[in-house]
C-alpha cells in the first residue's frame, strides 16, 4: 500500500477548492461564497474516510464535478452546492432532510435526482435503467439535475483507468449509450465529443491510440496548412473591419473513428479531419448578415461543395445550436469544413442549456426559456407522466429522443415543424395535436396523397387528412419515430391491452399450475426470454389476444428440463455477484472470472453468435435467462446495449491458453478482378496450417473482385497472420474482418 502524506493531501484539497472559488467568482452574490464554503465543509467531513480506486481521497470527486459545472457548463452557486452533496446521501448517513434545512428545497430535489435507488429490484428489470428513469423524472422539473450529472459522468470517465476491466465495459458503454446522445442533445458538444473519445480509449484502446498518434503526426503538417488556408480570408476578414478569431482544429478522435468505419476506409482517406472555425463579433440585429458576408469572403478564395452547405443559423437546431457550415476546396485539392458563427452562438455551441438560458434570463433555468430545448424537456415530460412501462423499455423511448439529425417541415400556413430525421406523416399529426393524429388517415404532402407511413423530407409542406371513424392500432407504432407519437399511440392502446394482458397473465397462471411449475417473477422473466420478447406484459398481451398458443408452453418447460441437465454452476447465476461467489466456493478464493477453454466442466457457456469471438478477441460474459452464460465480443453489435442495461448480468471473462479448436471467423476481400485470382486466393488458405474453409462467394462486375469466406481458425493472431498472407496476393486492395 502507497504510504499517505495527509498534510500534502491537505494542501491539494485547498488548492482544488480554491481553484473552484476563483473560477466561480464572477457569477457569485453576496452570500453565495458563505453558503459554497458550508457545503465544502459537510462534504469533506462526510467523505474524510473515503478513498477513490486510484486511492485519491474521495473529495477530490465532488470537487471536480463542481468545477466542470462551473468551467465547462457555466452553472451557478446552486449547482456548485448540489455538485460538491451529489454523494452524500447515498454514501452516508445524511438525510434529504438536513440538506433541505441547511440549503433549501431546490437543491434537496436536484440531490433527490442525482440519488440513485437502493433496494432489491424485480428479476429481469435493470437497476441503471430504473435510476435513470428517476433522474429523469426531476429532470422534467430542473435540468440542472441532468447538467451535475453528465459532470459527475464526465469526471467518473475521467479517471476511468483505476476501475477493472469489466467496470470500465459496463460505465463506458452506458455513458456511450445515454450519457453521449444526451450531452448533444443539451447543446454541450465538448463533453459529448470528450464522452465519446473516453469511450473509445476504453472499449478499443489500440484503435483508439492509432489515431492518437496519427493526428499528432500530422500535427505540424496541419498547422501549416491551416496558417496558408486561412491567410487571405484574414486579411479580407481585416480589410472589412470584422472583430474575429479564427481557429483550425482537427476532428474529435471519434467522429473521425465512426467515419472510417461507415466508410470502410483508413485514416488517410477521411478527408475533413479537421475543421476551420471562424469566430466574429456581431450585433444580435446584425448576426445573420454578417455571416453570410464572411461566407461570400470565404467562397470569393475558395470554391464550395454546393451539398455540403447547412444553415443552422436561419433555422437553428432544436438543441439552440446555430452556425453556418460549408465545405470548400483548398488550392491543394484538400476539402475543408470550414464553420462561420458568432461569439454569442459559439458559447451555446459549446455551452449548450446554460449559456443558452444565460441570453434569455439568468434566473429560468430549470424552468422555461421558450427554445426548442424547452419544447424537447416537455416532450420528455409528456413521455414520463404517460409510462407505465418498464425501466428499459423506457429507456429505448428516450433514447430514440435524443438523436439529433433532423428534418425541417411545414404546415399549409407556413409554420415551421422540426422532427427527427425519419420522422412519418403519422409523427406530423401527433406533432400539431393528439386528437388530430389518433383520427390521422393519410396526409397531402406537397399537394401529392401519400399515407400515413410516408416518411418526411426537408422542405415538405404538409396538410393531414382525418377521420371521426380513425383509431390507432398496434401496427401505428412502427409508423412512427417521435416519442411523443408513441407515447400518444400507447396511451390509445393502453386500455385495449390492459384487459388482454390481464387475461394473458390468467391463461399462464393457469397454465403453469397444471403443470406443477411456480408462477413467480422467475418463471415469467424467463418465458419472456424463451419467446424473445422485450417485456413481461408483451407477453401476457401476446397470449391474452392469442398469437401464442399457451399450450406451447409445455415446450418450455422441456427445453427447462434439459438447460437443467446441462447446467452446473449456470443454472444458479443470476447476476455477477452470484456468479463471483460460485467461481469461488468450486475454484479457490483467488478466482473471480470466467476462463474460456478451461472452464467448460464446471460453468456452462456458450460463443454468442451474433459476433463469434475468437481467442485473442477482448470479450465479457452475459448472464442469460435461458441459456447460461454468453460470451460476447467488447466490439459486438449488442455489447452497448447489454452492457448499459444489464449491467449487473456482465461478468469477467478472458481465454486461457488452450489447446487448438476451431473459431469460425468471416473475411470480405476487395480487390481487381484477374484471371487466377481466386485460385490463389485458396491457394494460400489451404496453405496456410490448420484452416478449413467452411465457404467461399464471389462476385465480380466490371472488373472490381468482391468475395466473402467463411473459414476456422484458432485464435486472432492466426487470423492476423492469414491476413497478411492474403494482403500479399496480387489485386488483393483491401480485407476485413465482418462478425
Amino acid at each position: 500500500m502507497i504510504p499517505v502524506d495527509i498534510e500534502e493531501e491537505r494542501k491539494e484539497i485547498l488548492k482544488r477548492y480554491r481553484k473552484l472559488l476563483r473560477q466561480a467568482k464572477p457569477i457569485l452574490k453576496p452570500g453565495d461564497t458563505k453558503l459554497i464554503k458550508k457545503a465544502f465543509s459537510i462534504s469533506l467531513e462526510a467523505h474524510k474516510e473515503m478513498r477513490r480506486k486510484s486511492g485519491e481521497p474521495y473529495i477530490y470527486h465532488p470537487l471536480e464535478v463542481a468545477l466542470v459545472c462551473v468551467e465547462e457548463i457555466g452553472l451557478g452557486t446552486t449547482s456548485i452546492i448540489a455538485a460538491l452533496l451529489h454523494d452524500v446521501v447515498e454514501d452516508t448517513d445524511l438525510e434529504l432532510e438536513d440538506i433541505e434545512r441547511e440549503f433549501g428545497h431546490k437543491v434537496m430535489t436536484i440531490i433527490d435526482g442525482l440519488t440513485k435507488i437502493s433496494g432489491v429490484f424485480e428479476y429481469g428489470s435493470s437497476q441503471q435503467a430504473e435510476n435513470f428513469r428517476k433522474m429523469l423524472l426531476t429532470l422534467s422539473d430542473d435540468v440542472r439535475v441532468i447538467l451535475i450529472k453528465l459532470a459527475d459522468r464526465l469526471n467518473n470517465m475521467r479517471t476511468l483507468s483505476s476501475m477493472p476491466r469489466h467496470k470500465q465495459l459496463k460505465i463506458a458503454s452506458e455513458t456511450m449509450y445515454l450519457y453521449a446522445p444526451l450531452a448533444h442533445r443539451l447543446g454541450l458538444y465538448a463533453i459529448k465529443s470528450e464522452l465519446e473519445d473516453l469511450y473509445l480509449k476504453y472499449t478499443d484502446t489500440d484503435t483508439y491510440l492509432d489515431i492518437v498518434q496519427k493526428i499528432n503526426e500530422s500535427k505540424s503538417y496541419r498547422k501549416k496548412f491551416i496558417k496558408s488556408f486561412i491567410q487571405p480570408i484574414e486579411d479580407e476578414l481585416t480589410k472589412q473591419d470584422f472583430k474575429f478569431t479564427i481557429k483550425g482544429r482537427p476532428k474529435s478522435v471519434y467522429s473521425i473513428y465512426n467515419k472510417m468505419k461507415k466508410q470502410g476506409i483508413p485514416f488517410e482517406e477521411v478527408y475533413d479531419l479537421f475543421a476551420v472555425r471562424i469566430i466574429i463579433q456581431s450585433q444580435l440585429e446584425n448576426e445573420k448578415a454578417d455571416c453570410w458576408q464572411v461566407y461570400s469572403i470565404v467562397t470569393d478564395f475558395y470554391r464550395p461543395n454546393p451539398d455540403r452547405l447547412r444553415d443552422w443559423i436561419s433555422t437553428p437546431r432544436s438543441n439552440g445550436y446555430e452556425s453556418l457550415h460549408t465545405t470548400v476546396m483548398s488550392n491543394t485539392g484538400q476539402w475543408v469544413e470550414v464553420q462561420i458563427r458568432t461569439d454569442r452562438m459559439d458559447e451555446i455551441a459549446e455551452r449548450g442549456y446554460a449559456a443558452h438560458w444565460k441570453y434569455k434570463d439568468r434566473d429560468t433555468i430549470g424552468g422555461k426559456t421558450g427554445s426548442g430545448l424547452d419544447d424537447w424537456i416537455g416532450q420528455v415530460r409528456s413521455i414520463l407522466e404517460s409510462n407505465d412501462s418498464n425501466a428499459i423499455e423506457f429507456m429505448d423511448d428516450f433514447r430514440g429522443n435524443l438523436f439529433h439529425d433532423e428534418v425541417f417541415v411545414f404546415t399549409p400556413k407556413g409554420d415551421l415543424k422540426v422532427l427527427p430525421i425519419g420522422a412519418t406523416a403519422l409523427d406530423f399529426a401527433f406533432e400539431i395535436h393528439t386528437e388530430i393524429g389518433a383520427k390521422c388517415i393519410g396526409a397531402k404532402v406537397n399537394q401529392r396523397l401519400v399515407p400515413i407511413s410516408h416518411t418526411l423530407k426537408n422542405g415538405d409542406q404538409v396538410e393531414i387528412l382525418t377521420s371521426n371513424k380513425q383509431k390507432p392500432t398496434e401496427d401505428w407504432l412502427n409508423n412512427v419515430v417521435t416519442s411523443r407519437a408513441k407515447a400518444k399511440i400507447k396511451d390509445a392502446l393502453r386500455e385495449d391491452k390492459k384487459s388482454a394482458i390481464l387475461d394473458g397473465r390468467e391463461i399462464v397462471q393457469r397454465k403453469l399450475k397444471a403443470m406443477k411449475m411456480d408462477f413467480n417473477s422467475e418463471t415469467v422473466e424467463q418465458l419472456r426470454a424463451y419467446y424473445e420478447l422485450k417485456t413481461a406484459n408483451e407477453f401476457y398481451y401476446r397470449v391474452g389476444k392469442g398469437s401464442i398458443d399457451p399450450t406451447t408452453i409445455k415446450a418450455f418447460k422441456d427445453f427447462k428440463e434439459v438447460q437443467k441437465g446441462k447446467s452446473k454452476v449456470g443454472e444458479k447465476v443470476k447476476d455477477e455477484s452470484t456468479f463471483t461467489k460460485e467461481i469461488k466456493s468450486l475454484k479457490g478464493s483467488e478466482h473471480d472470472q470466467l476462463l474460456i477453454g478451461e472452464d467448460m466442466d464446471v460453468v456452462d457457456y456458450i460463443l454468442a453468435k451474433c459476433c463469434n469471438p475468437i481467442p485473442g478477441d477482448d470479450v465479457f460474459g452475459f448472464v442469460t435467462i435461458n441459456e447460461g452464460i454468453k460470451i460476447h465480443r467488447t466490439s459486438c453489435p449488442n455489447a452497448l446495449e447489454l452492457l448499459s442495461n444489464h449491467g449487473n448480468r456482465v461478468i469477467k471473462a478472458r481465454w486461457t491458453s488452450q489447446k487448438l479448436i476451431a473459431f469460425l471467423a468471416g473475411l470480405r476481400i476487395l480487390g481487381t478482378d484477374r484471371v487466377g485470382l481466386i485460385n490463389d486466393v485458396t491457394k494460400v488458405i489451404s496453405n496456410e496450417l490448420k484452416v478449413n474453409m467452411r465457404s467461399i462467394t464471389v462476385d465480380s462486375d466490371a472488373g472490381i473482385f468482391e468475395g466473402t469466406i467463411k473459414l476456422y481458425v484458432h485464435s486472432t493472431e492466426h487470423l492476423d497472420h492469414l491476413i497478411k498472407n492474403l494482403q500479399q496476393v496480387d489485386g488483393i486492395i483491401k480485407i476485413s474482418r465482418f462478425d
